[in-house]
């Protein structure tokens, strides 16, 4: 039975930054993955799912070596980021006022996968197992026995879940979670733009959900519109000129003229962990923790655990098997997942519906935000990660 320092269950973008931070410390690391992204080709379409890359996560992307293989696949930097819901009532925020070149990057998820898979070449202590997945993964003394879905079994002293909202780690350790569905559905739209708004990202809210716009390089970008299952339903099932037609007339003018290329939909969960943490097994990411994507802020979550987690085992030295590693790694993160989770549902309810009074109370917050300076910069700082 082949006996590994840490396996990693799930190697998506979490997955696999954990794994060459492990194997960068000498670990020997065992990765075990469904599905490999597919190859990067300049003129493939652009994939749904995009993230907002914050300074904090561009830099962990740095200290592993993928940044680079990012940088010469395709991303879309942005200086702007303006939210309102009355048009004369914005919060407005520039990189220019934090002596910033950008506020973030948006990228494709897959790009970012695929860089860090790339540096999977550059270790021998990292063995990727694709594909594959955990049939079953049982304690035992001094670790975690894992049974692949060939009847393979591997070893090792730390299993890290890394495998998504429904991770497997996570049920298999028995770990609880706290969850509600937010009966909204969330449906992504790529689009090419007429108006050249590459370097901002702004986000409109409504009784029904937000409406938001995602720069991506290129003329094109990325909708996200927030409404009821139903809703969303119906719009998935039109066809583009239809759609194209919902979208003027449910979308402020700053969007401009445009052409659907395509679209997909998710419901919207918030999940939390009981624990991040059990003997001999830990939780990051989806596994951990999602959150409404409003802010785009999941994945930067996601890299946060990862270096937090990656800081306490060196720290630890010789002594990183001790439970209290894990349970300092826990400390670390769950008051900021919880803290990012409770204030994005404040807006999200805040701002999704249509009373008379409170509608005018956040209208005149949002007026007054934009002309709060350091509190403003503050609150962005964090959200960035710096």
């Amino acid at each position: 039975m082949e006996q590994y320092d840490v396996i990693v269950a799930g190697g998506g973008m979490v997955g696999a930054a954990a794994a060459i931070g492990l194997a960068q410390q000498g670990f020997e690391v065992a990765v075990i993955e469904g599905y490999a992204p597919a190859p990067f080709v300049a003129e493939q379409v652009m994939d749904l799912r995009v993230s907002a890359i914050s300074p904090y996560s561009v830099a962990l992307l740095e200290q592993l070596g993928a940044w680079q293989a990012v940088l010469a696949m395709r991303l879309c930097p942005f200086k702007r980021l303006e939210t309102w819901e009355h048009p004369e009532c914005r919060t407005r925020f520039n990189a220019d006022e934090m002596q910033l070149q950008q506020l973030g990057y948006i990228v494709e998820n897959r790009v970012i996968q695929l860089a860090l898979w790339q540096q999977f070449e550059q270790y021998d202590n990292i063995r990727l197992l694709c594909p594959a997945t955990m049939a079953a993964a049982t304690a035992i003394d001094d670790g975690y026995q894992v049974e692949l879905n060939d009847g393979a079994l591997i070893k090792c002293s730390l299993l890290i879940g890394a495998d998504g909202a429904n991770s497997q780690v996570r049920q298999q350790a028995s770990i609880g979670i706290t969850a509600w569905d937010y009966r909204h559905h969330c449906m992504l739209i790529n689009i090419a733009t007429a108006l050249p708004q590459q370097d901002i990202t702004w986000q409109q809210f409504t009784p029904a959900g937000p409406r938001s716009f995602l720069p991506l390089s290129g003329h094109q970008g990325s909708l996200v519109w927030y409404d009821s299952p139903a809703r969303i339903r119906q719009l998935s099932a039109m066809p583009s000129l239809q759609l194209q037609a919902e979208i003027t007339a449910a979308f402020p003018s700053e969007l401009g003229d445009f052409t659907v290329l395509n679209h997909g939909s998710f419901p919207l969960t918030r999940r939390h962990a009981q624990t991040y943490y059990k003997p001999n097994v830990v939780l990051l990411g989806d596994a951990a923790h999602t959150i409404n994507p409003l802010a785009g802020q999941g994945v930067n979550l996601g890299f946060k655990d990862v270096g937090c987690l990656l800081e306490k085992i060196s720290q630890a030295g010789k002594d990183w098997q001790q439970p209290q590693v894990l349970a300092n790694y826990e400390r670390c993160r769950r008051p900021d997942n919880l803290l990012m989770q409770t204030g994005m549902d404040f807006f999200y309810s805040t701002f999704s519906n249509d009373i008379g009074p409170l509608k005018l109370l956040r209208n005149v917050s949002l007026r007054i935000a934009d002309h709060t300076g350091g509190i403003k910069k503050q609150v962005l700082k964090y959200a960035m990660g710096i």
